[in-house]
């Protein structure tokens, strides 16, 4: 029978360390051709999309099927045996996804910032700001953090319990330029359709993360952000030419040439280093694809069966 799994089992058993394990383990077995993904697809409904994606490893496969519709989301994993192909487990799939989107980006900065990075900015203060806060928070001894979004207070209940959870100081900064200033790593995680974070602001040697456009028609990094970026990565190439608006302004500017960006799978193994000199700056721009919430899915699955979480279904 498939296990049911609900968003208060999920929240009981996933970690920022199980994320990254997961994450990071995918993106090796993409990287060296034993892991496929499938780009995410999208359906037009009356008042929203339904969005399908999906993703295979040796052990599970899997899909992410979500809709949004007035502002409201909805995701589900359904993830199946890599061996037999029989139904594992349907889950409810918000805090998976936020924390495989935290992973991706620790992943990112474990192999692309500076060791000694110890200061972060971040635009956006929402409910995908907190696991990239925590994702690059365990890869990297973090001192202080900047965050800036456009409530005042909003921003300063975020600082506040950011402070509180990490264990780190988390200051709301009074500008957009004042959380990219001489800030070692820079994460963008807004719905933003235009760009809020600019090149000039960025300090040589710093690491960006960018994560919250997944539409052509979104933009959260200028066209000089790009150009500065000695090293892009992408968690997709085939994804990233169908949504990422930041790299595709970029290169109708002539700013930027897909050609030379890389995979995050390939630089995980080693084929592409993430960062060859301490004064370039680096951009992770991540799209979110299949791949880490079928593997992060799979982590879970396994933790609810050993823990006798979630409900037998007929199936």
């Amino acid at each position: 029978m498939a296990l049911f799994l609900r968003e208060a089992d999920v929240e009981k058993l996933v970690t920022m360390e199980t994320a990254l394990h997961a994450v990071e383990q995918a993106f090796r077995m993409h990287g060296e051709g034993t892991a496929e993904n499938a780009p995410r697809r999208r359906c037009r409904l009356e008042r929203g999309f339904l969005h399908v994606m999906s993703a295979s490893l040796p052990d599970v496969a899997g899909l992410k099927g979500y809709t949004t519709v007035a502002g409201t989301a909805r995701f589900h994993v359904y993830l199946y045996a890599g061996d037999d192909g029989r139904l594992l487990s349907i889950m409810e799939a918000n805090k998976l996804g936020q924390m495989r989107t935290g992973a991706a980006s620790g992943i990112a900065t474990r192999y692309m910032a500076r060791q000694d990075a110890s200061r972060v900015g971040i635009f956006g203060t929402g409910w995908q700001a907190r696991s990239q806060l925590e994702g690059v928070c365990a890869v990297r001894s973090i001192q202080t953090i900047v965050a800036f979004g456009r409530d005042q207070r909003r921003r300063e209940a975020f600082c506040k319990e950011m402070t509180e959870r990490l264990g780190v100081g988390v200051y709301p900064a009074g500008s957009p330029e004042e959380a990219a200033r001489d800030m070692d790593v820079v994460i963008t995680a807004t719905t933003a359709k235009e760009p809020v974070l600019r090149g000039e602001w960025l300090a040589e040697g710093s690491h960006i993360n960018a994560i919250g456009s997944n539409f052509l028609s979104r933009q959260e990094l200028d066209v000089e952000t790009v150009r500065r970026s000695a090293c892009v990565v992408v968690d997709s190439i085939e994804q990233a030419k169908m949504e990422s608006g930041d790299l595709s302004r970029a290169a109708e500017a002539d700013a930027f040439y897909w050609e030379d960006a890389r995979e995050l799978g390939l630089v995980v193994t080693g084929e592409f280093p993430g960062r060859e000199d301490v004064k370039e700056i680096t951009l992770f721009k991540s799209n979110g694809i299949a791949l880490e919430d079928v593997a992060l899915a799979g982590k879970i699955y396994q933790a609810a069966v050993a823990a006798g979480l979630g409900e037998n279904l007929p199936l």
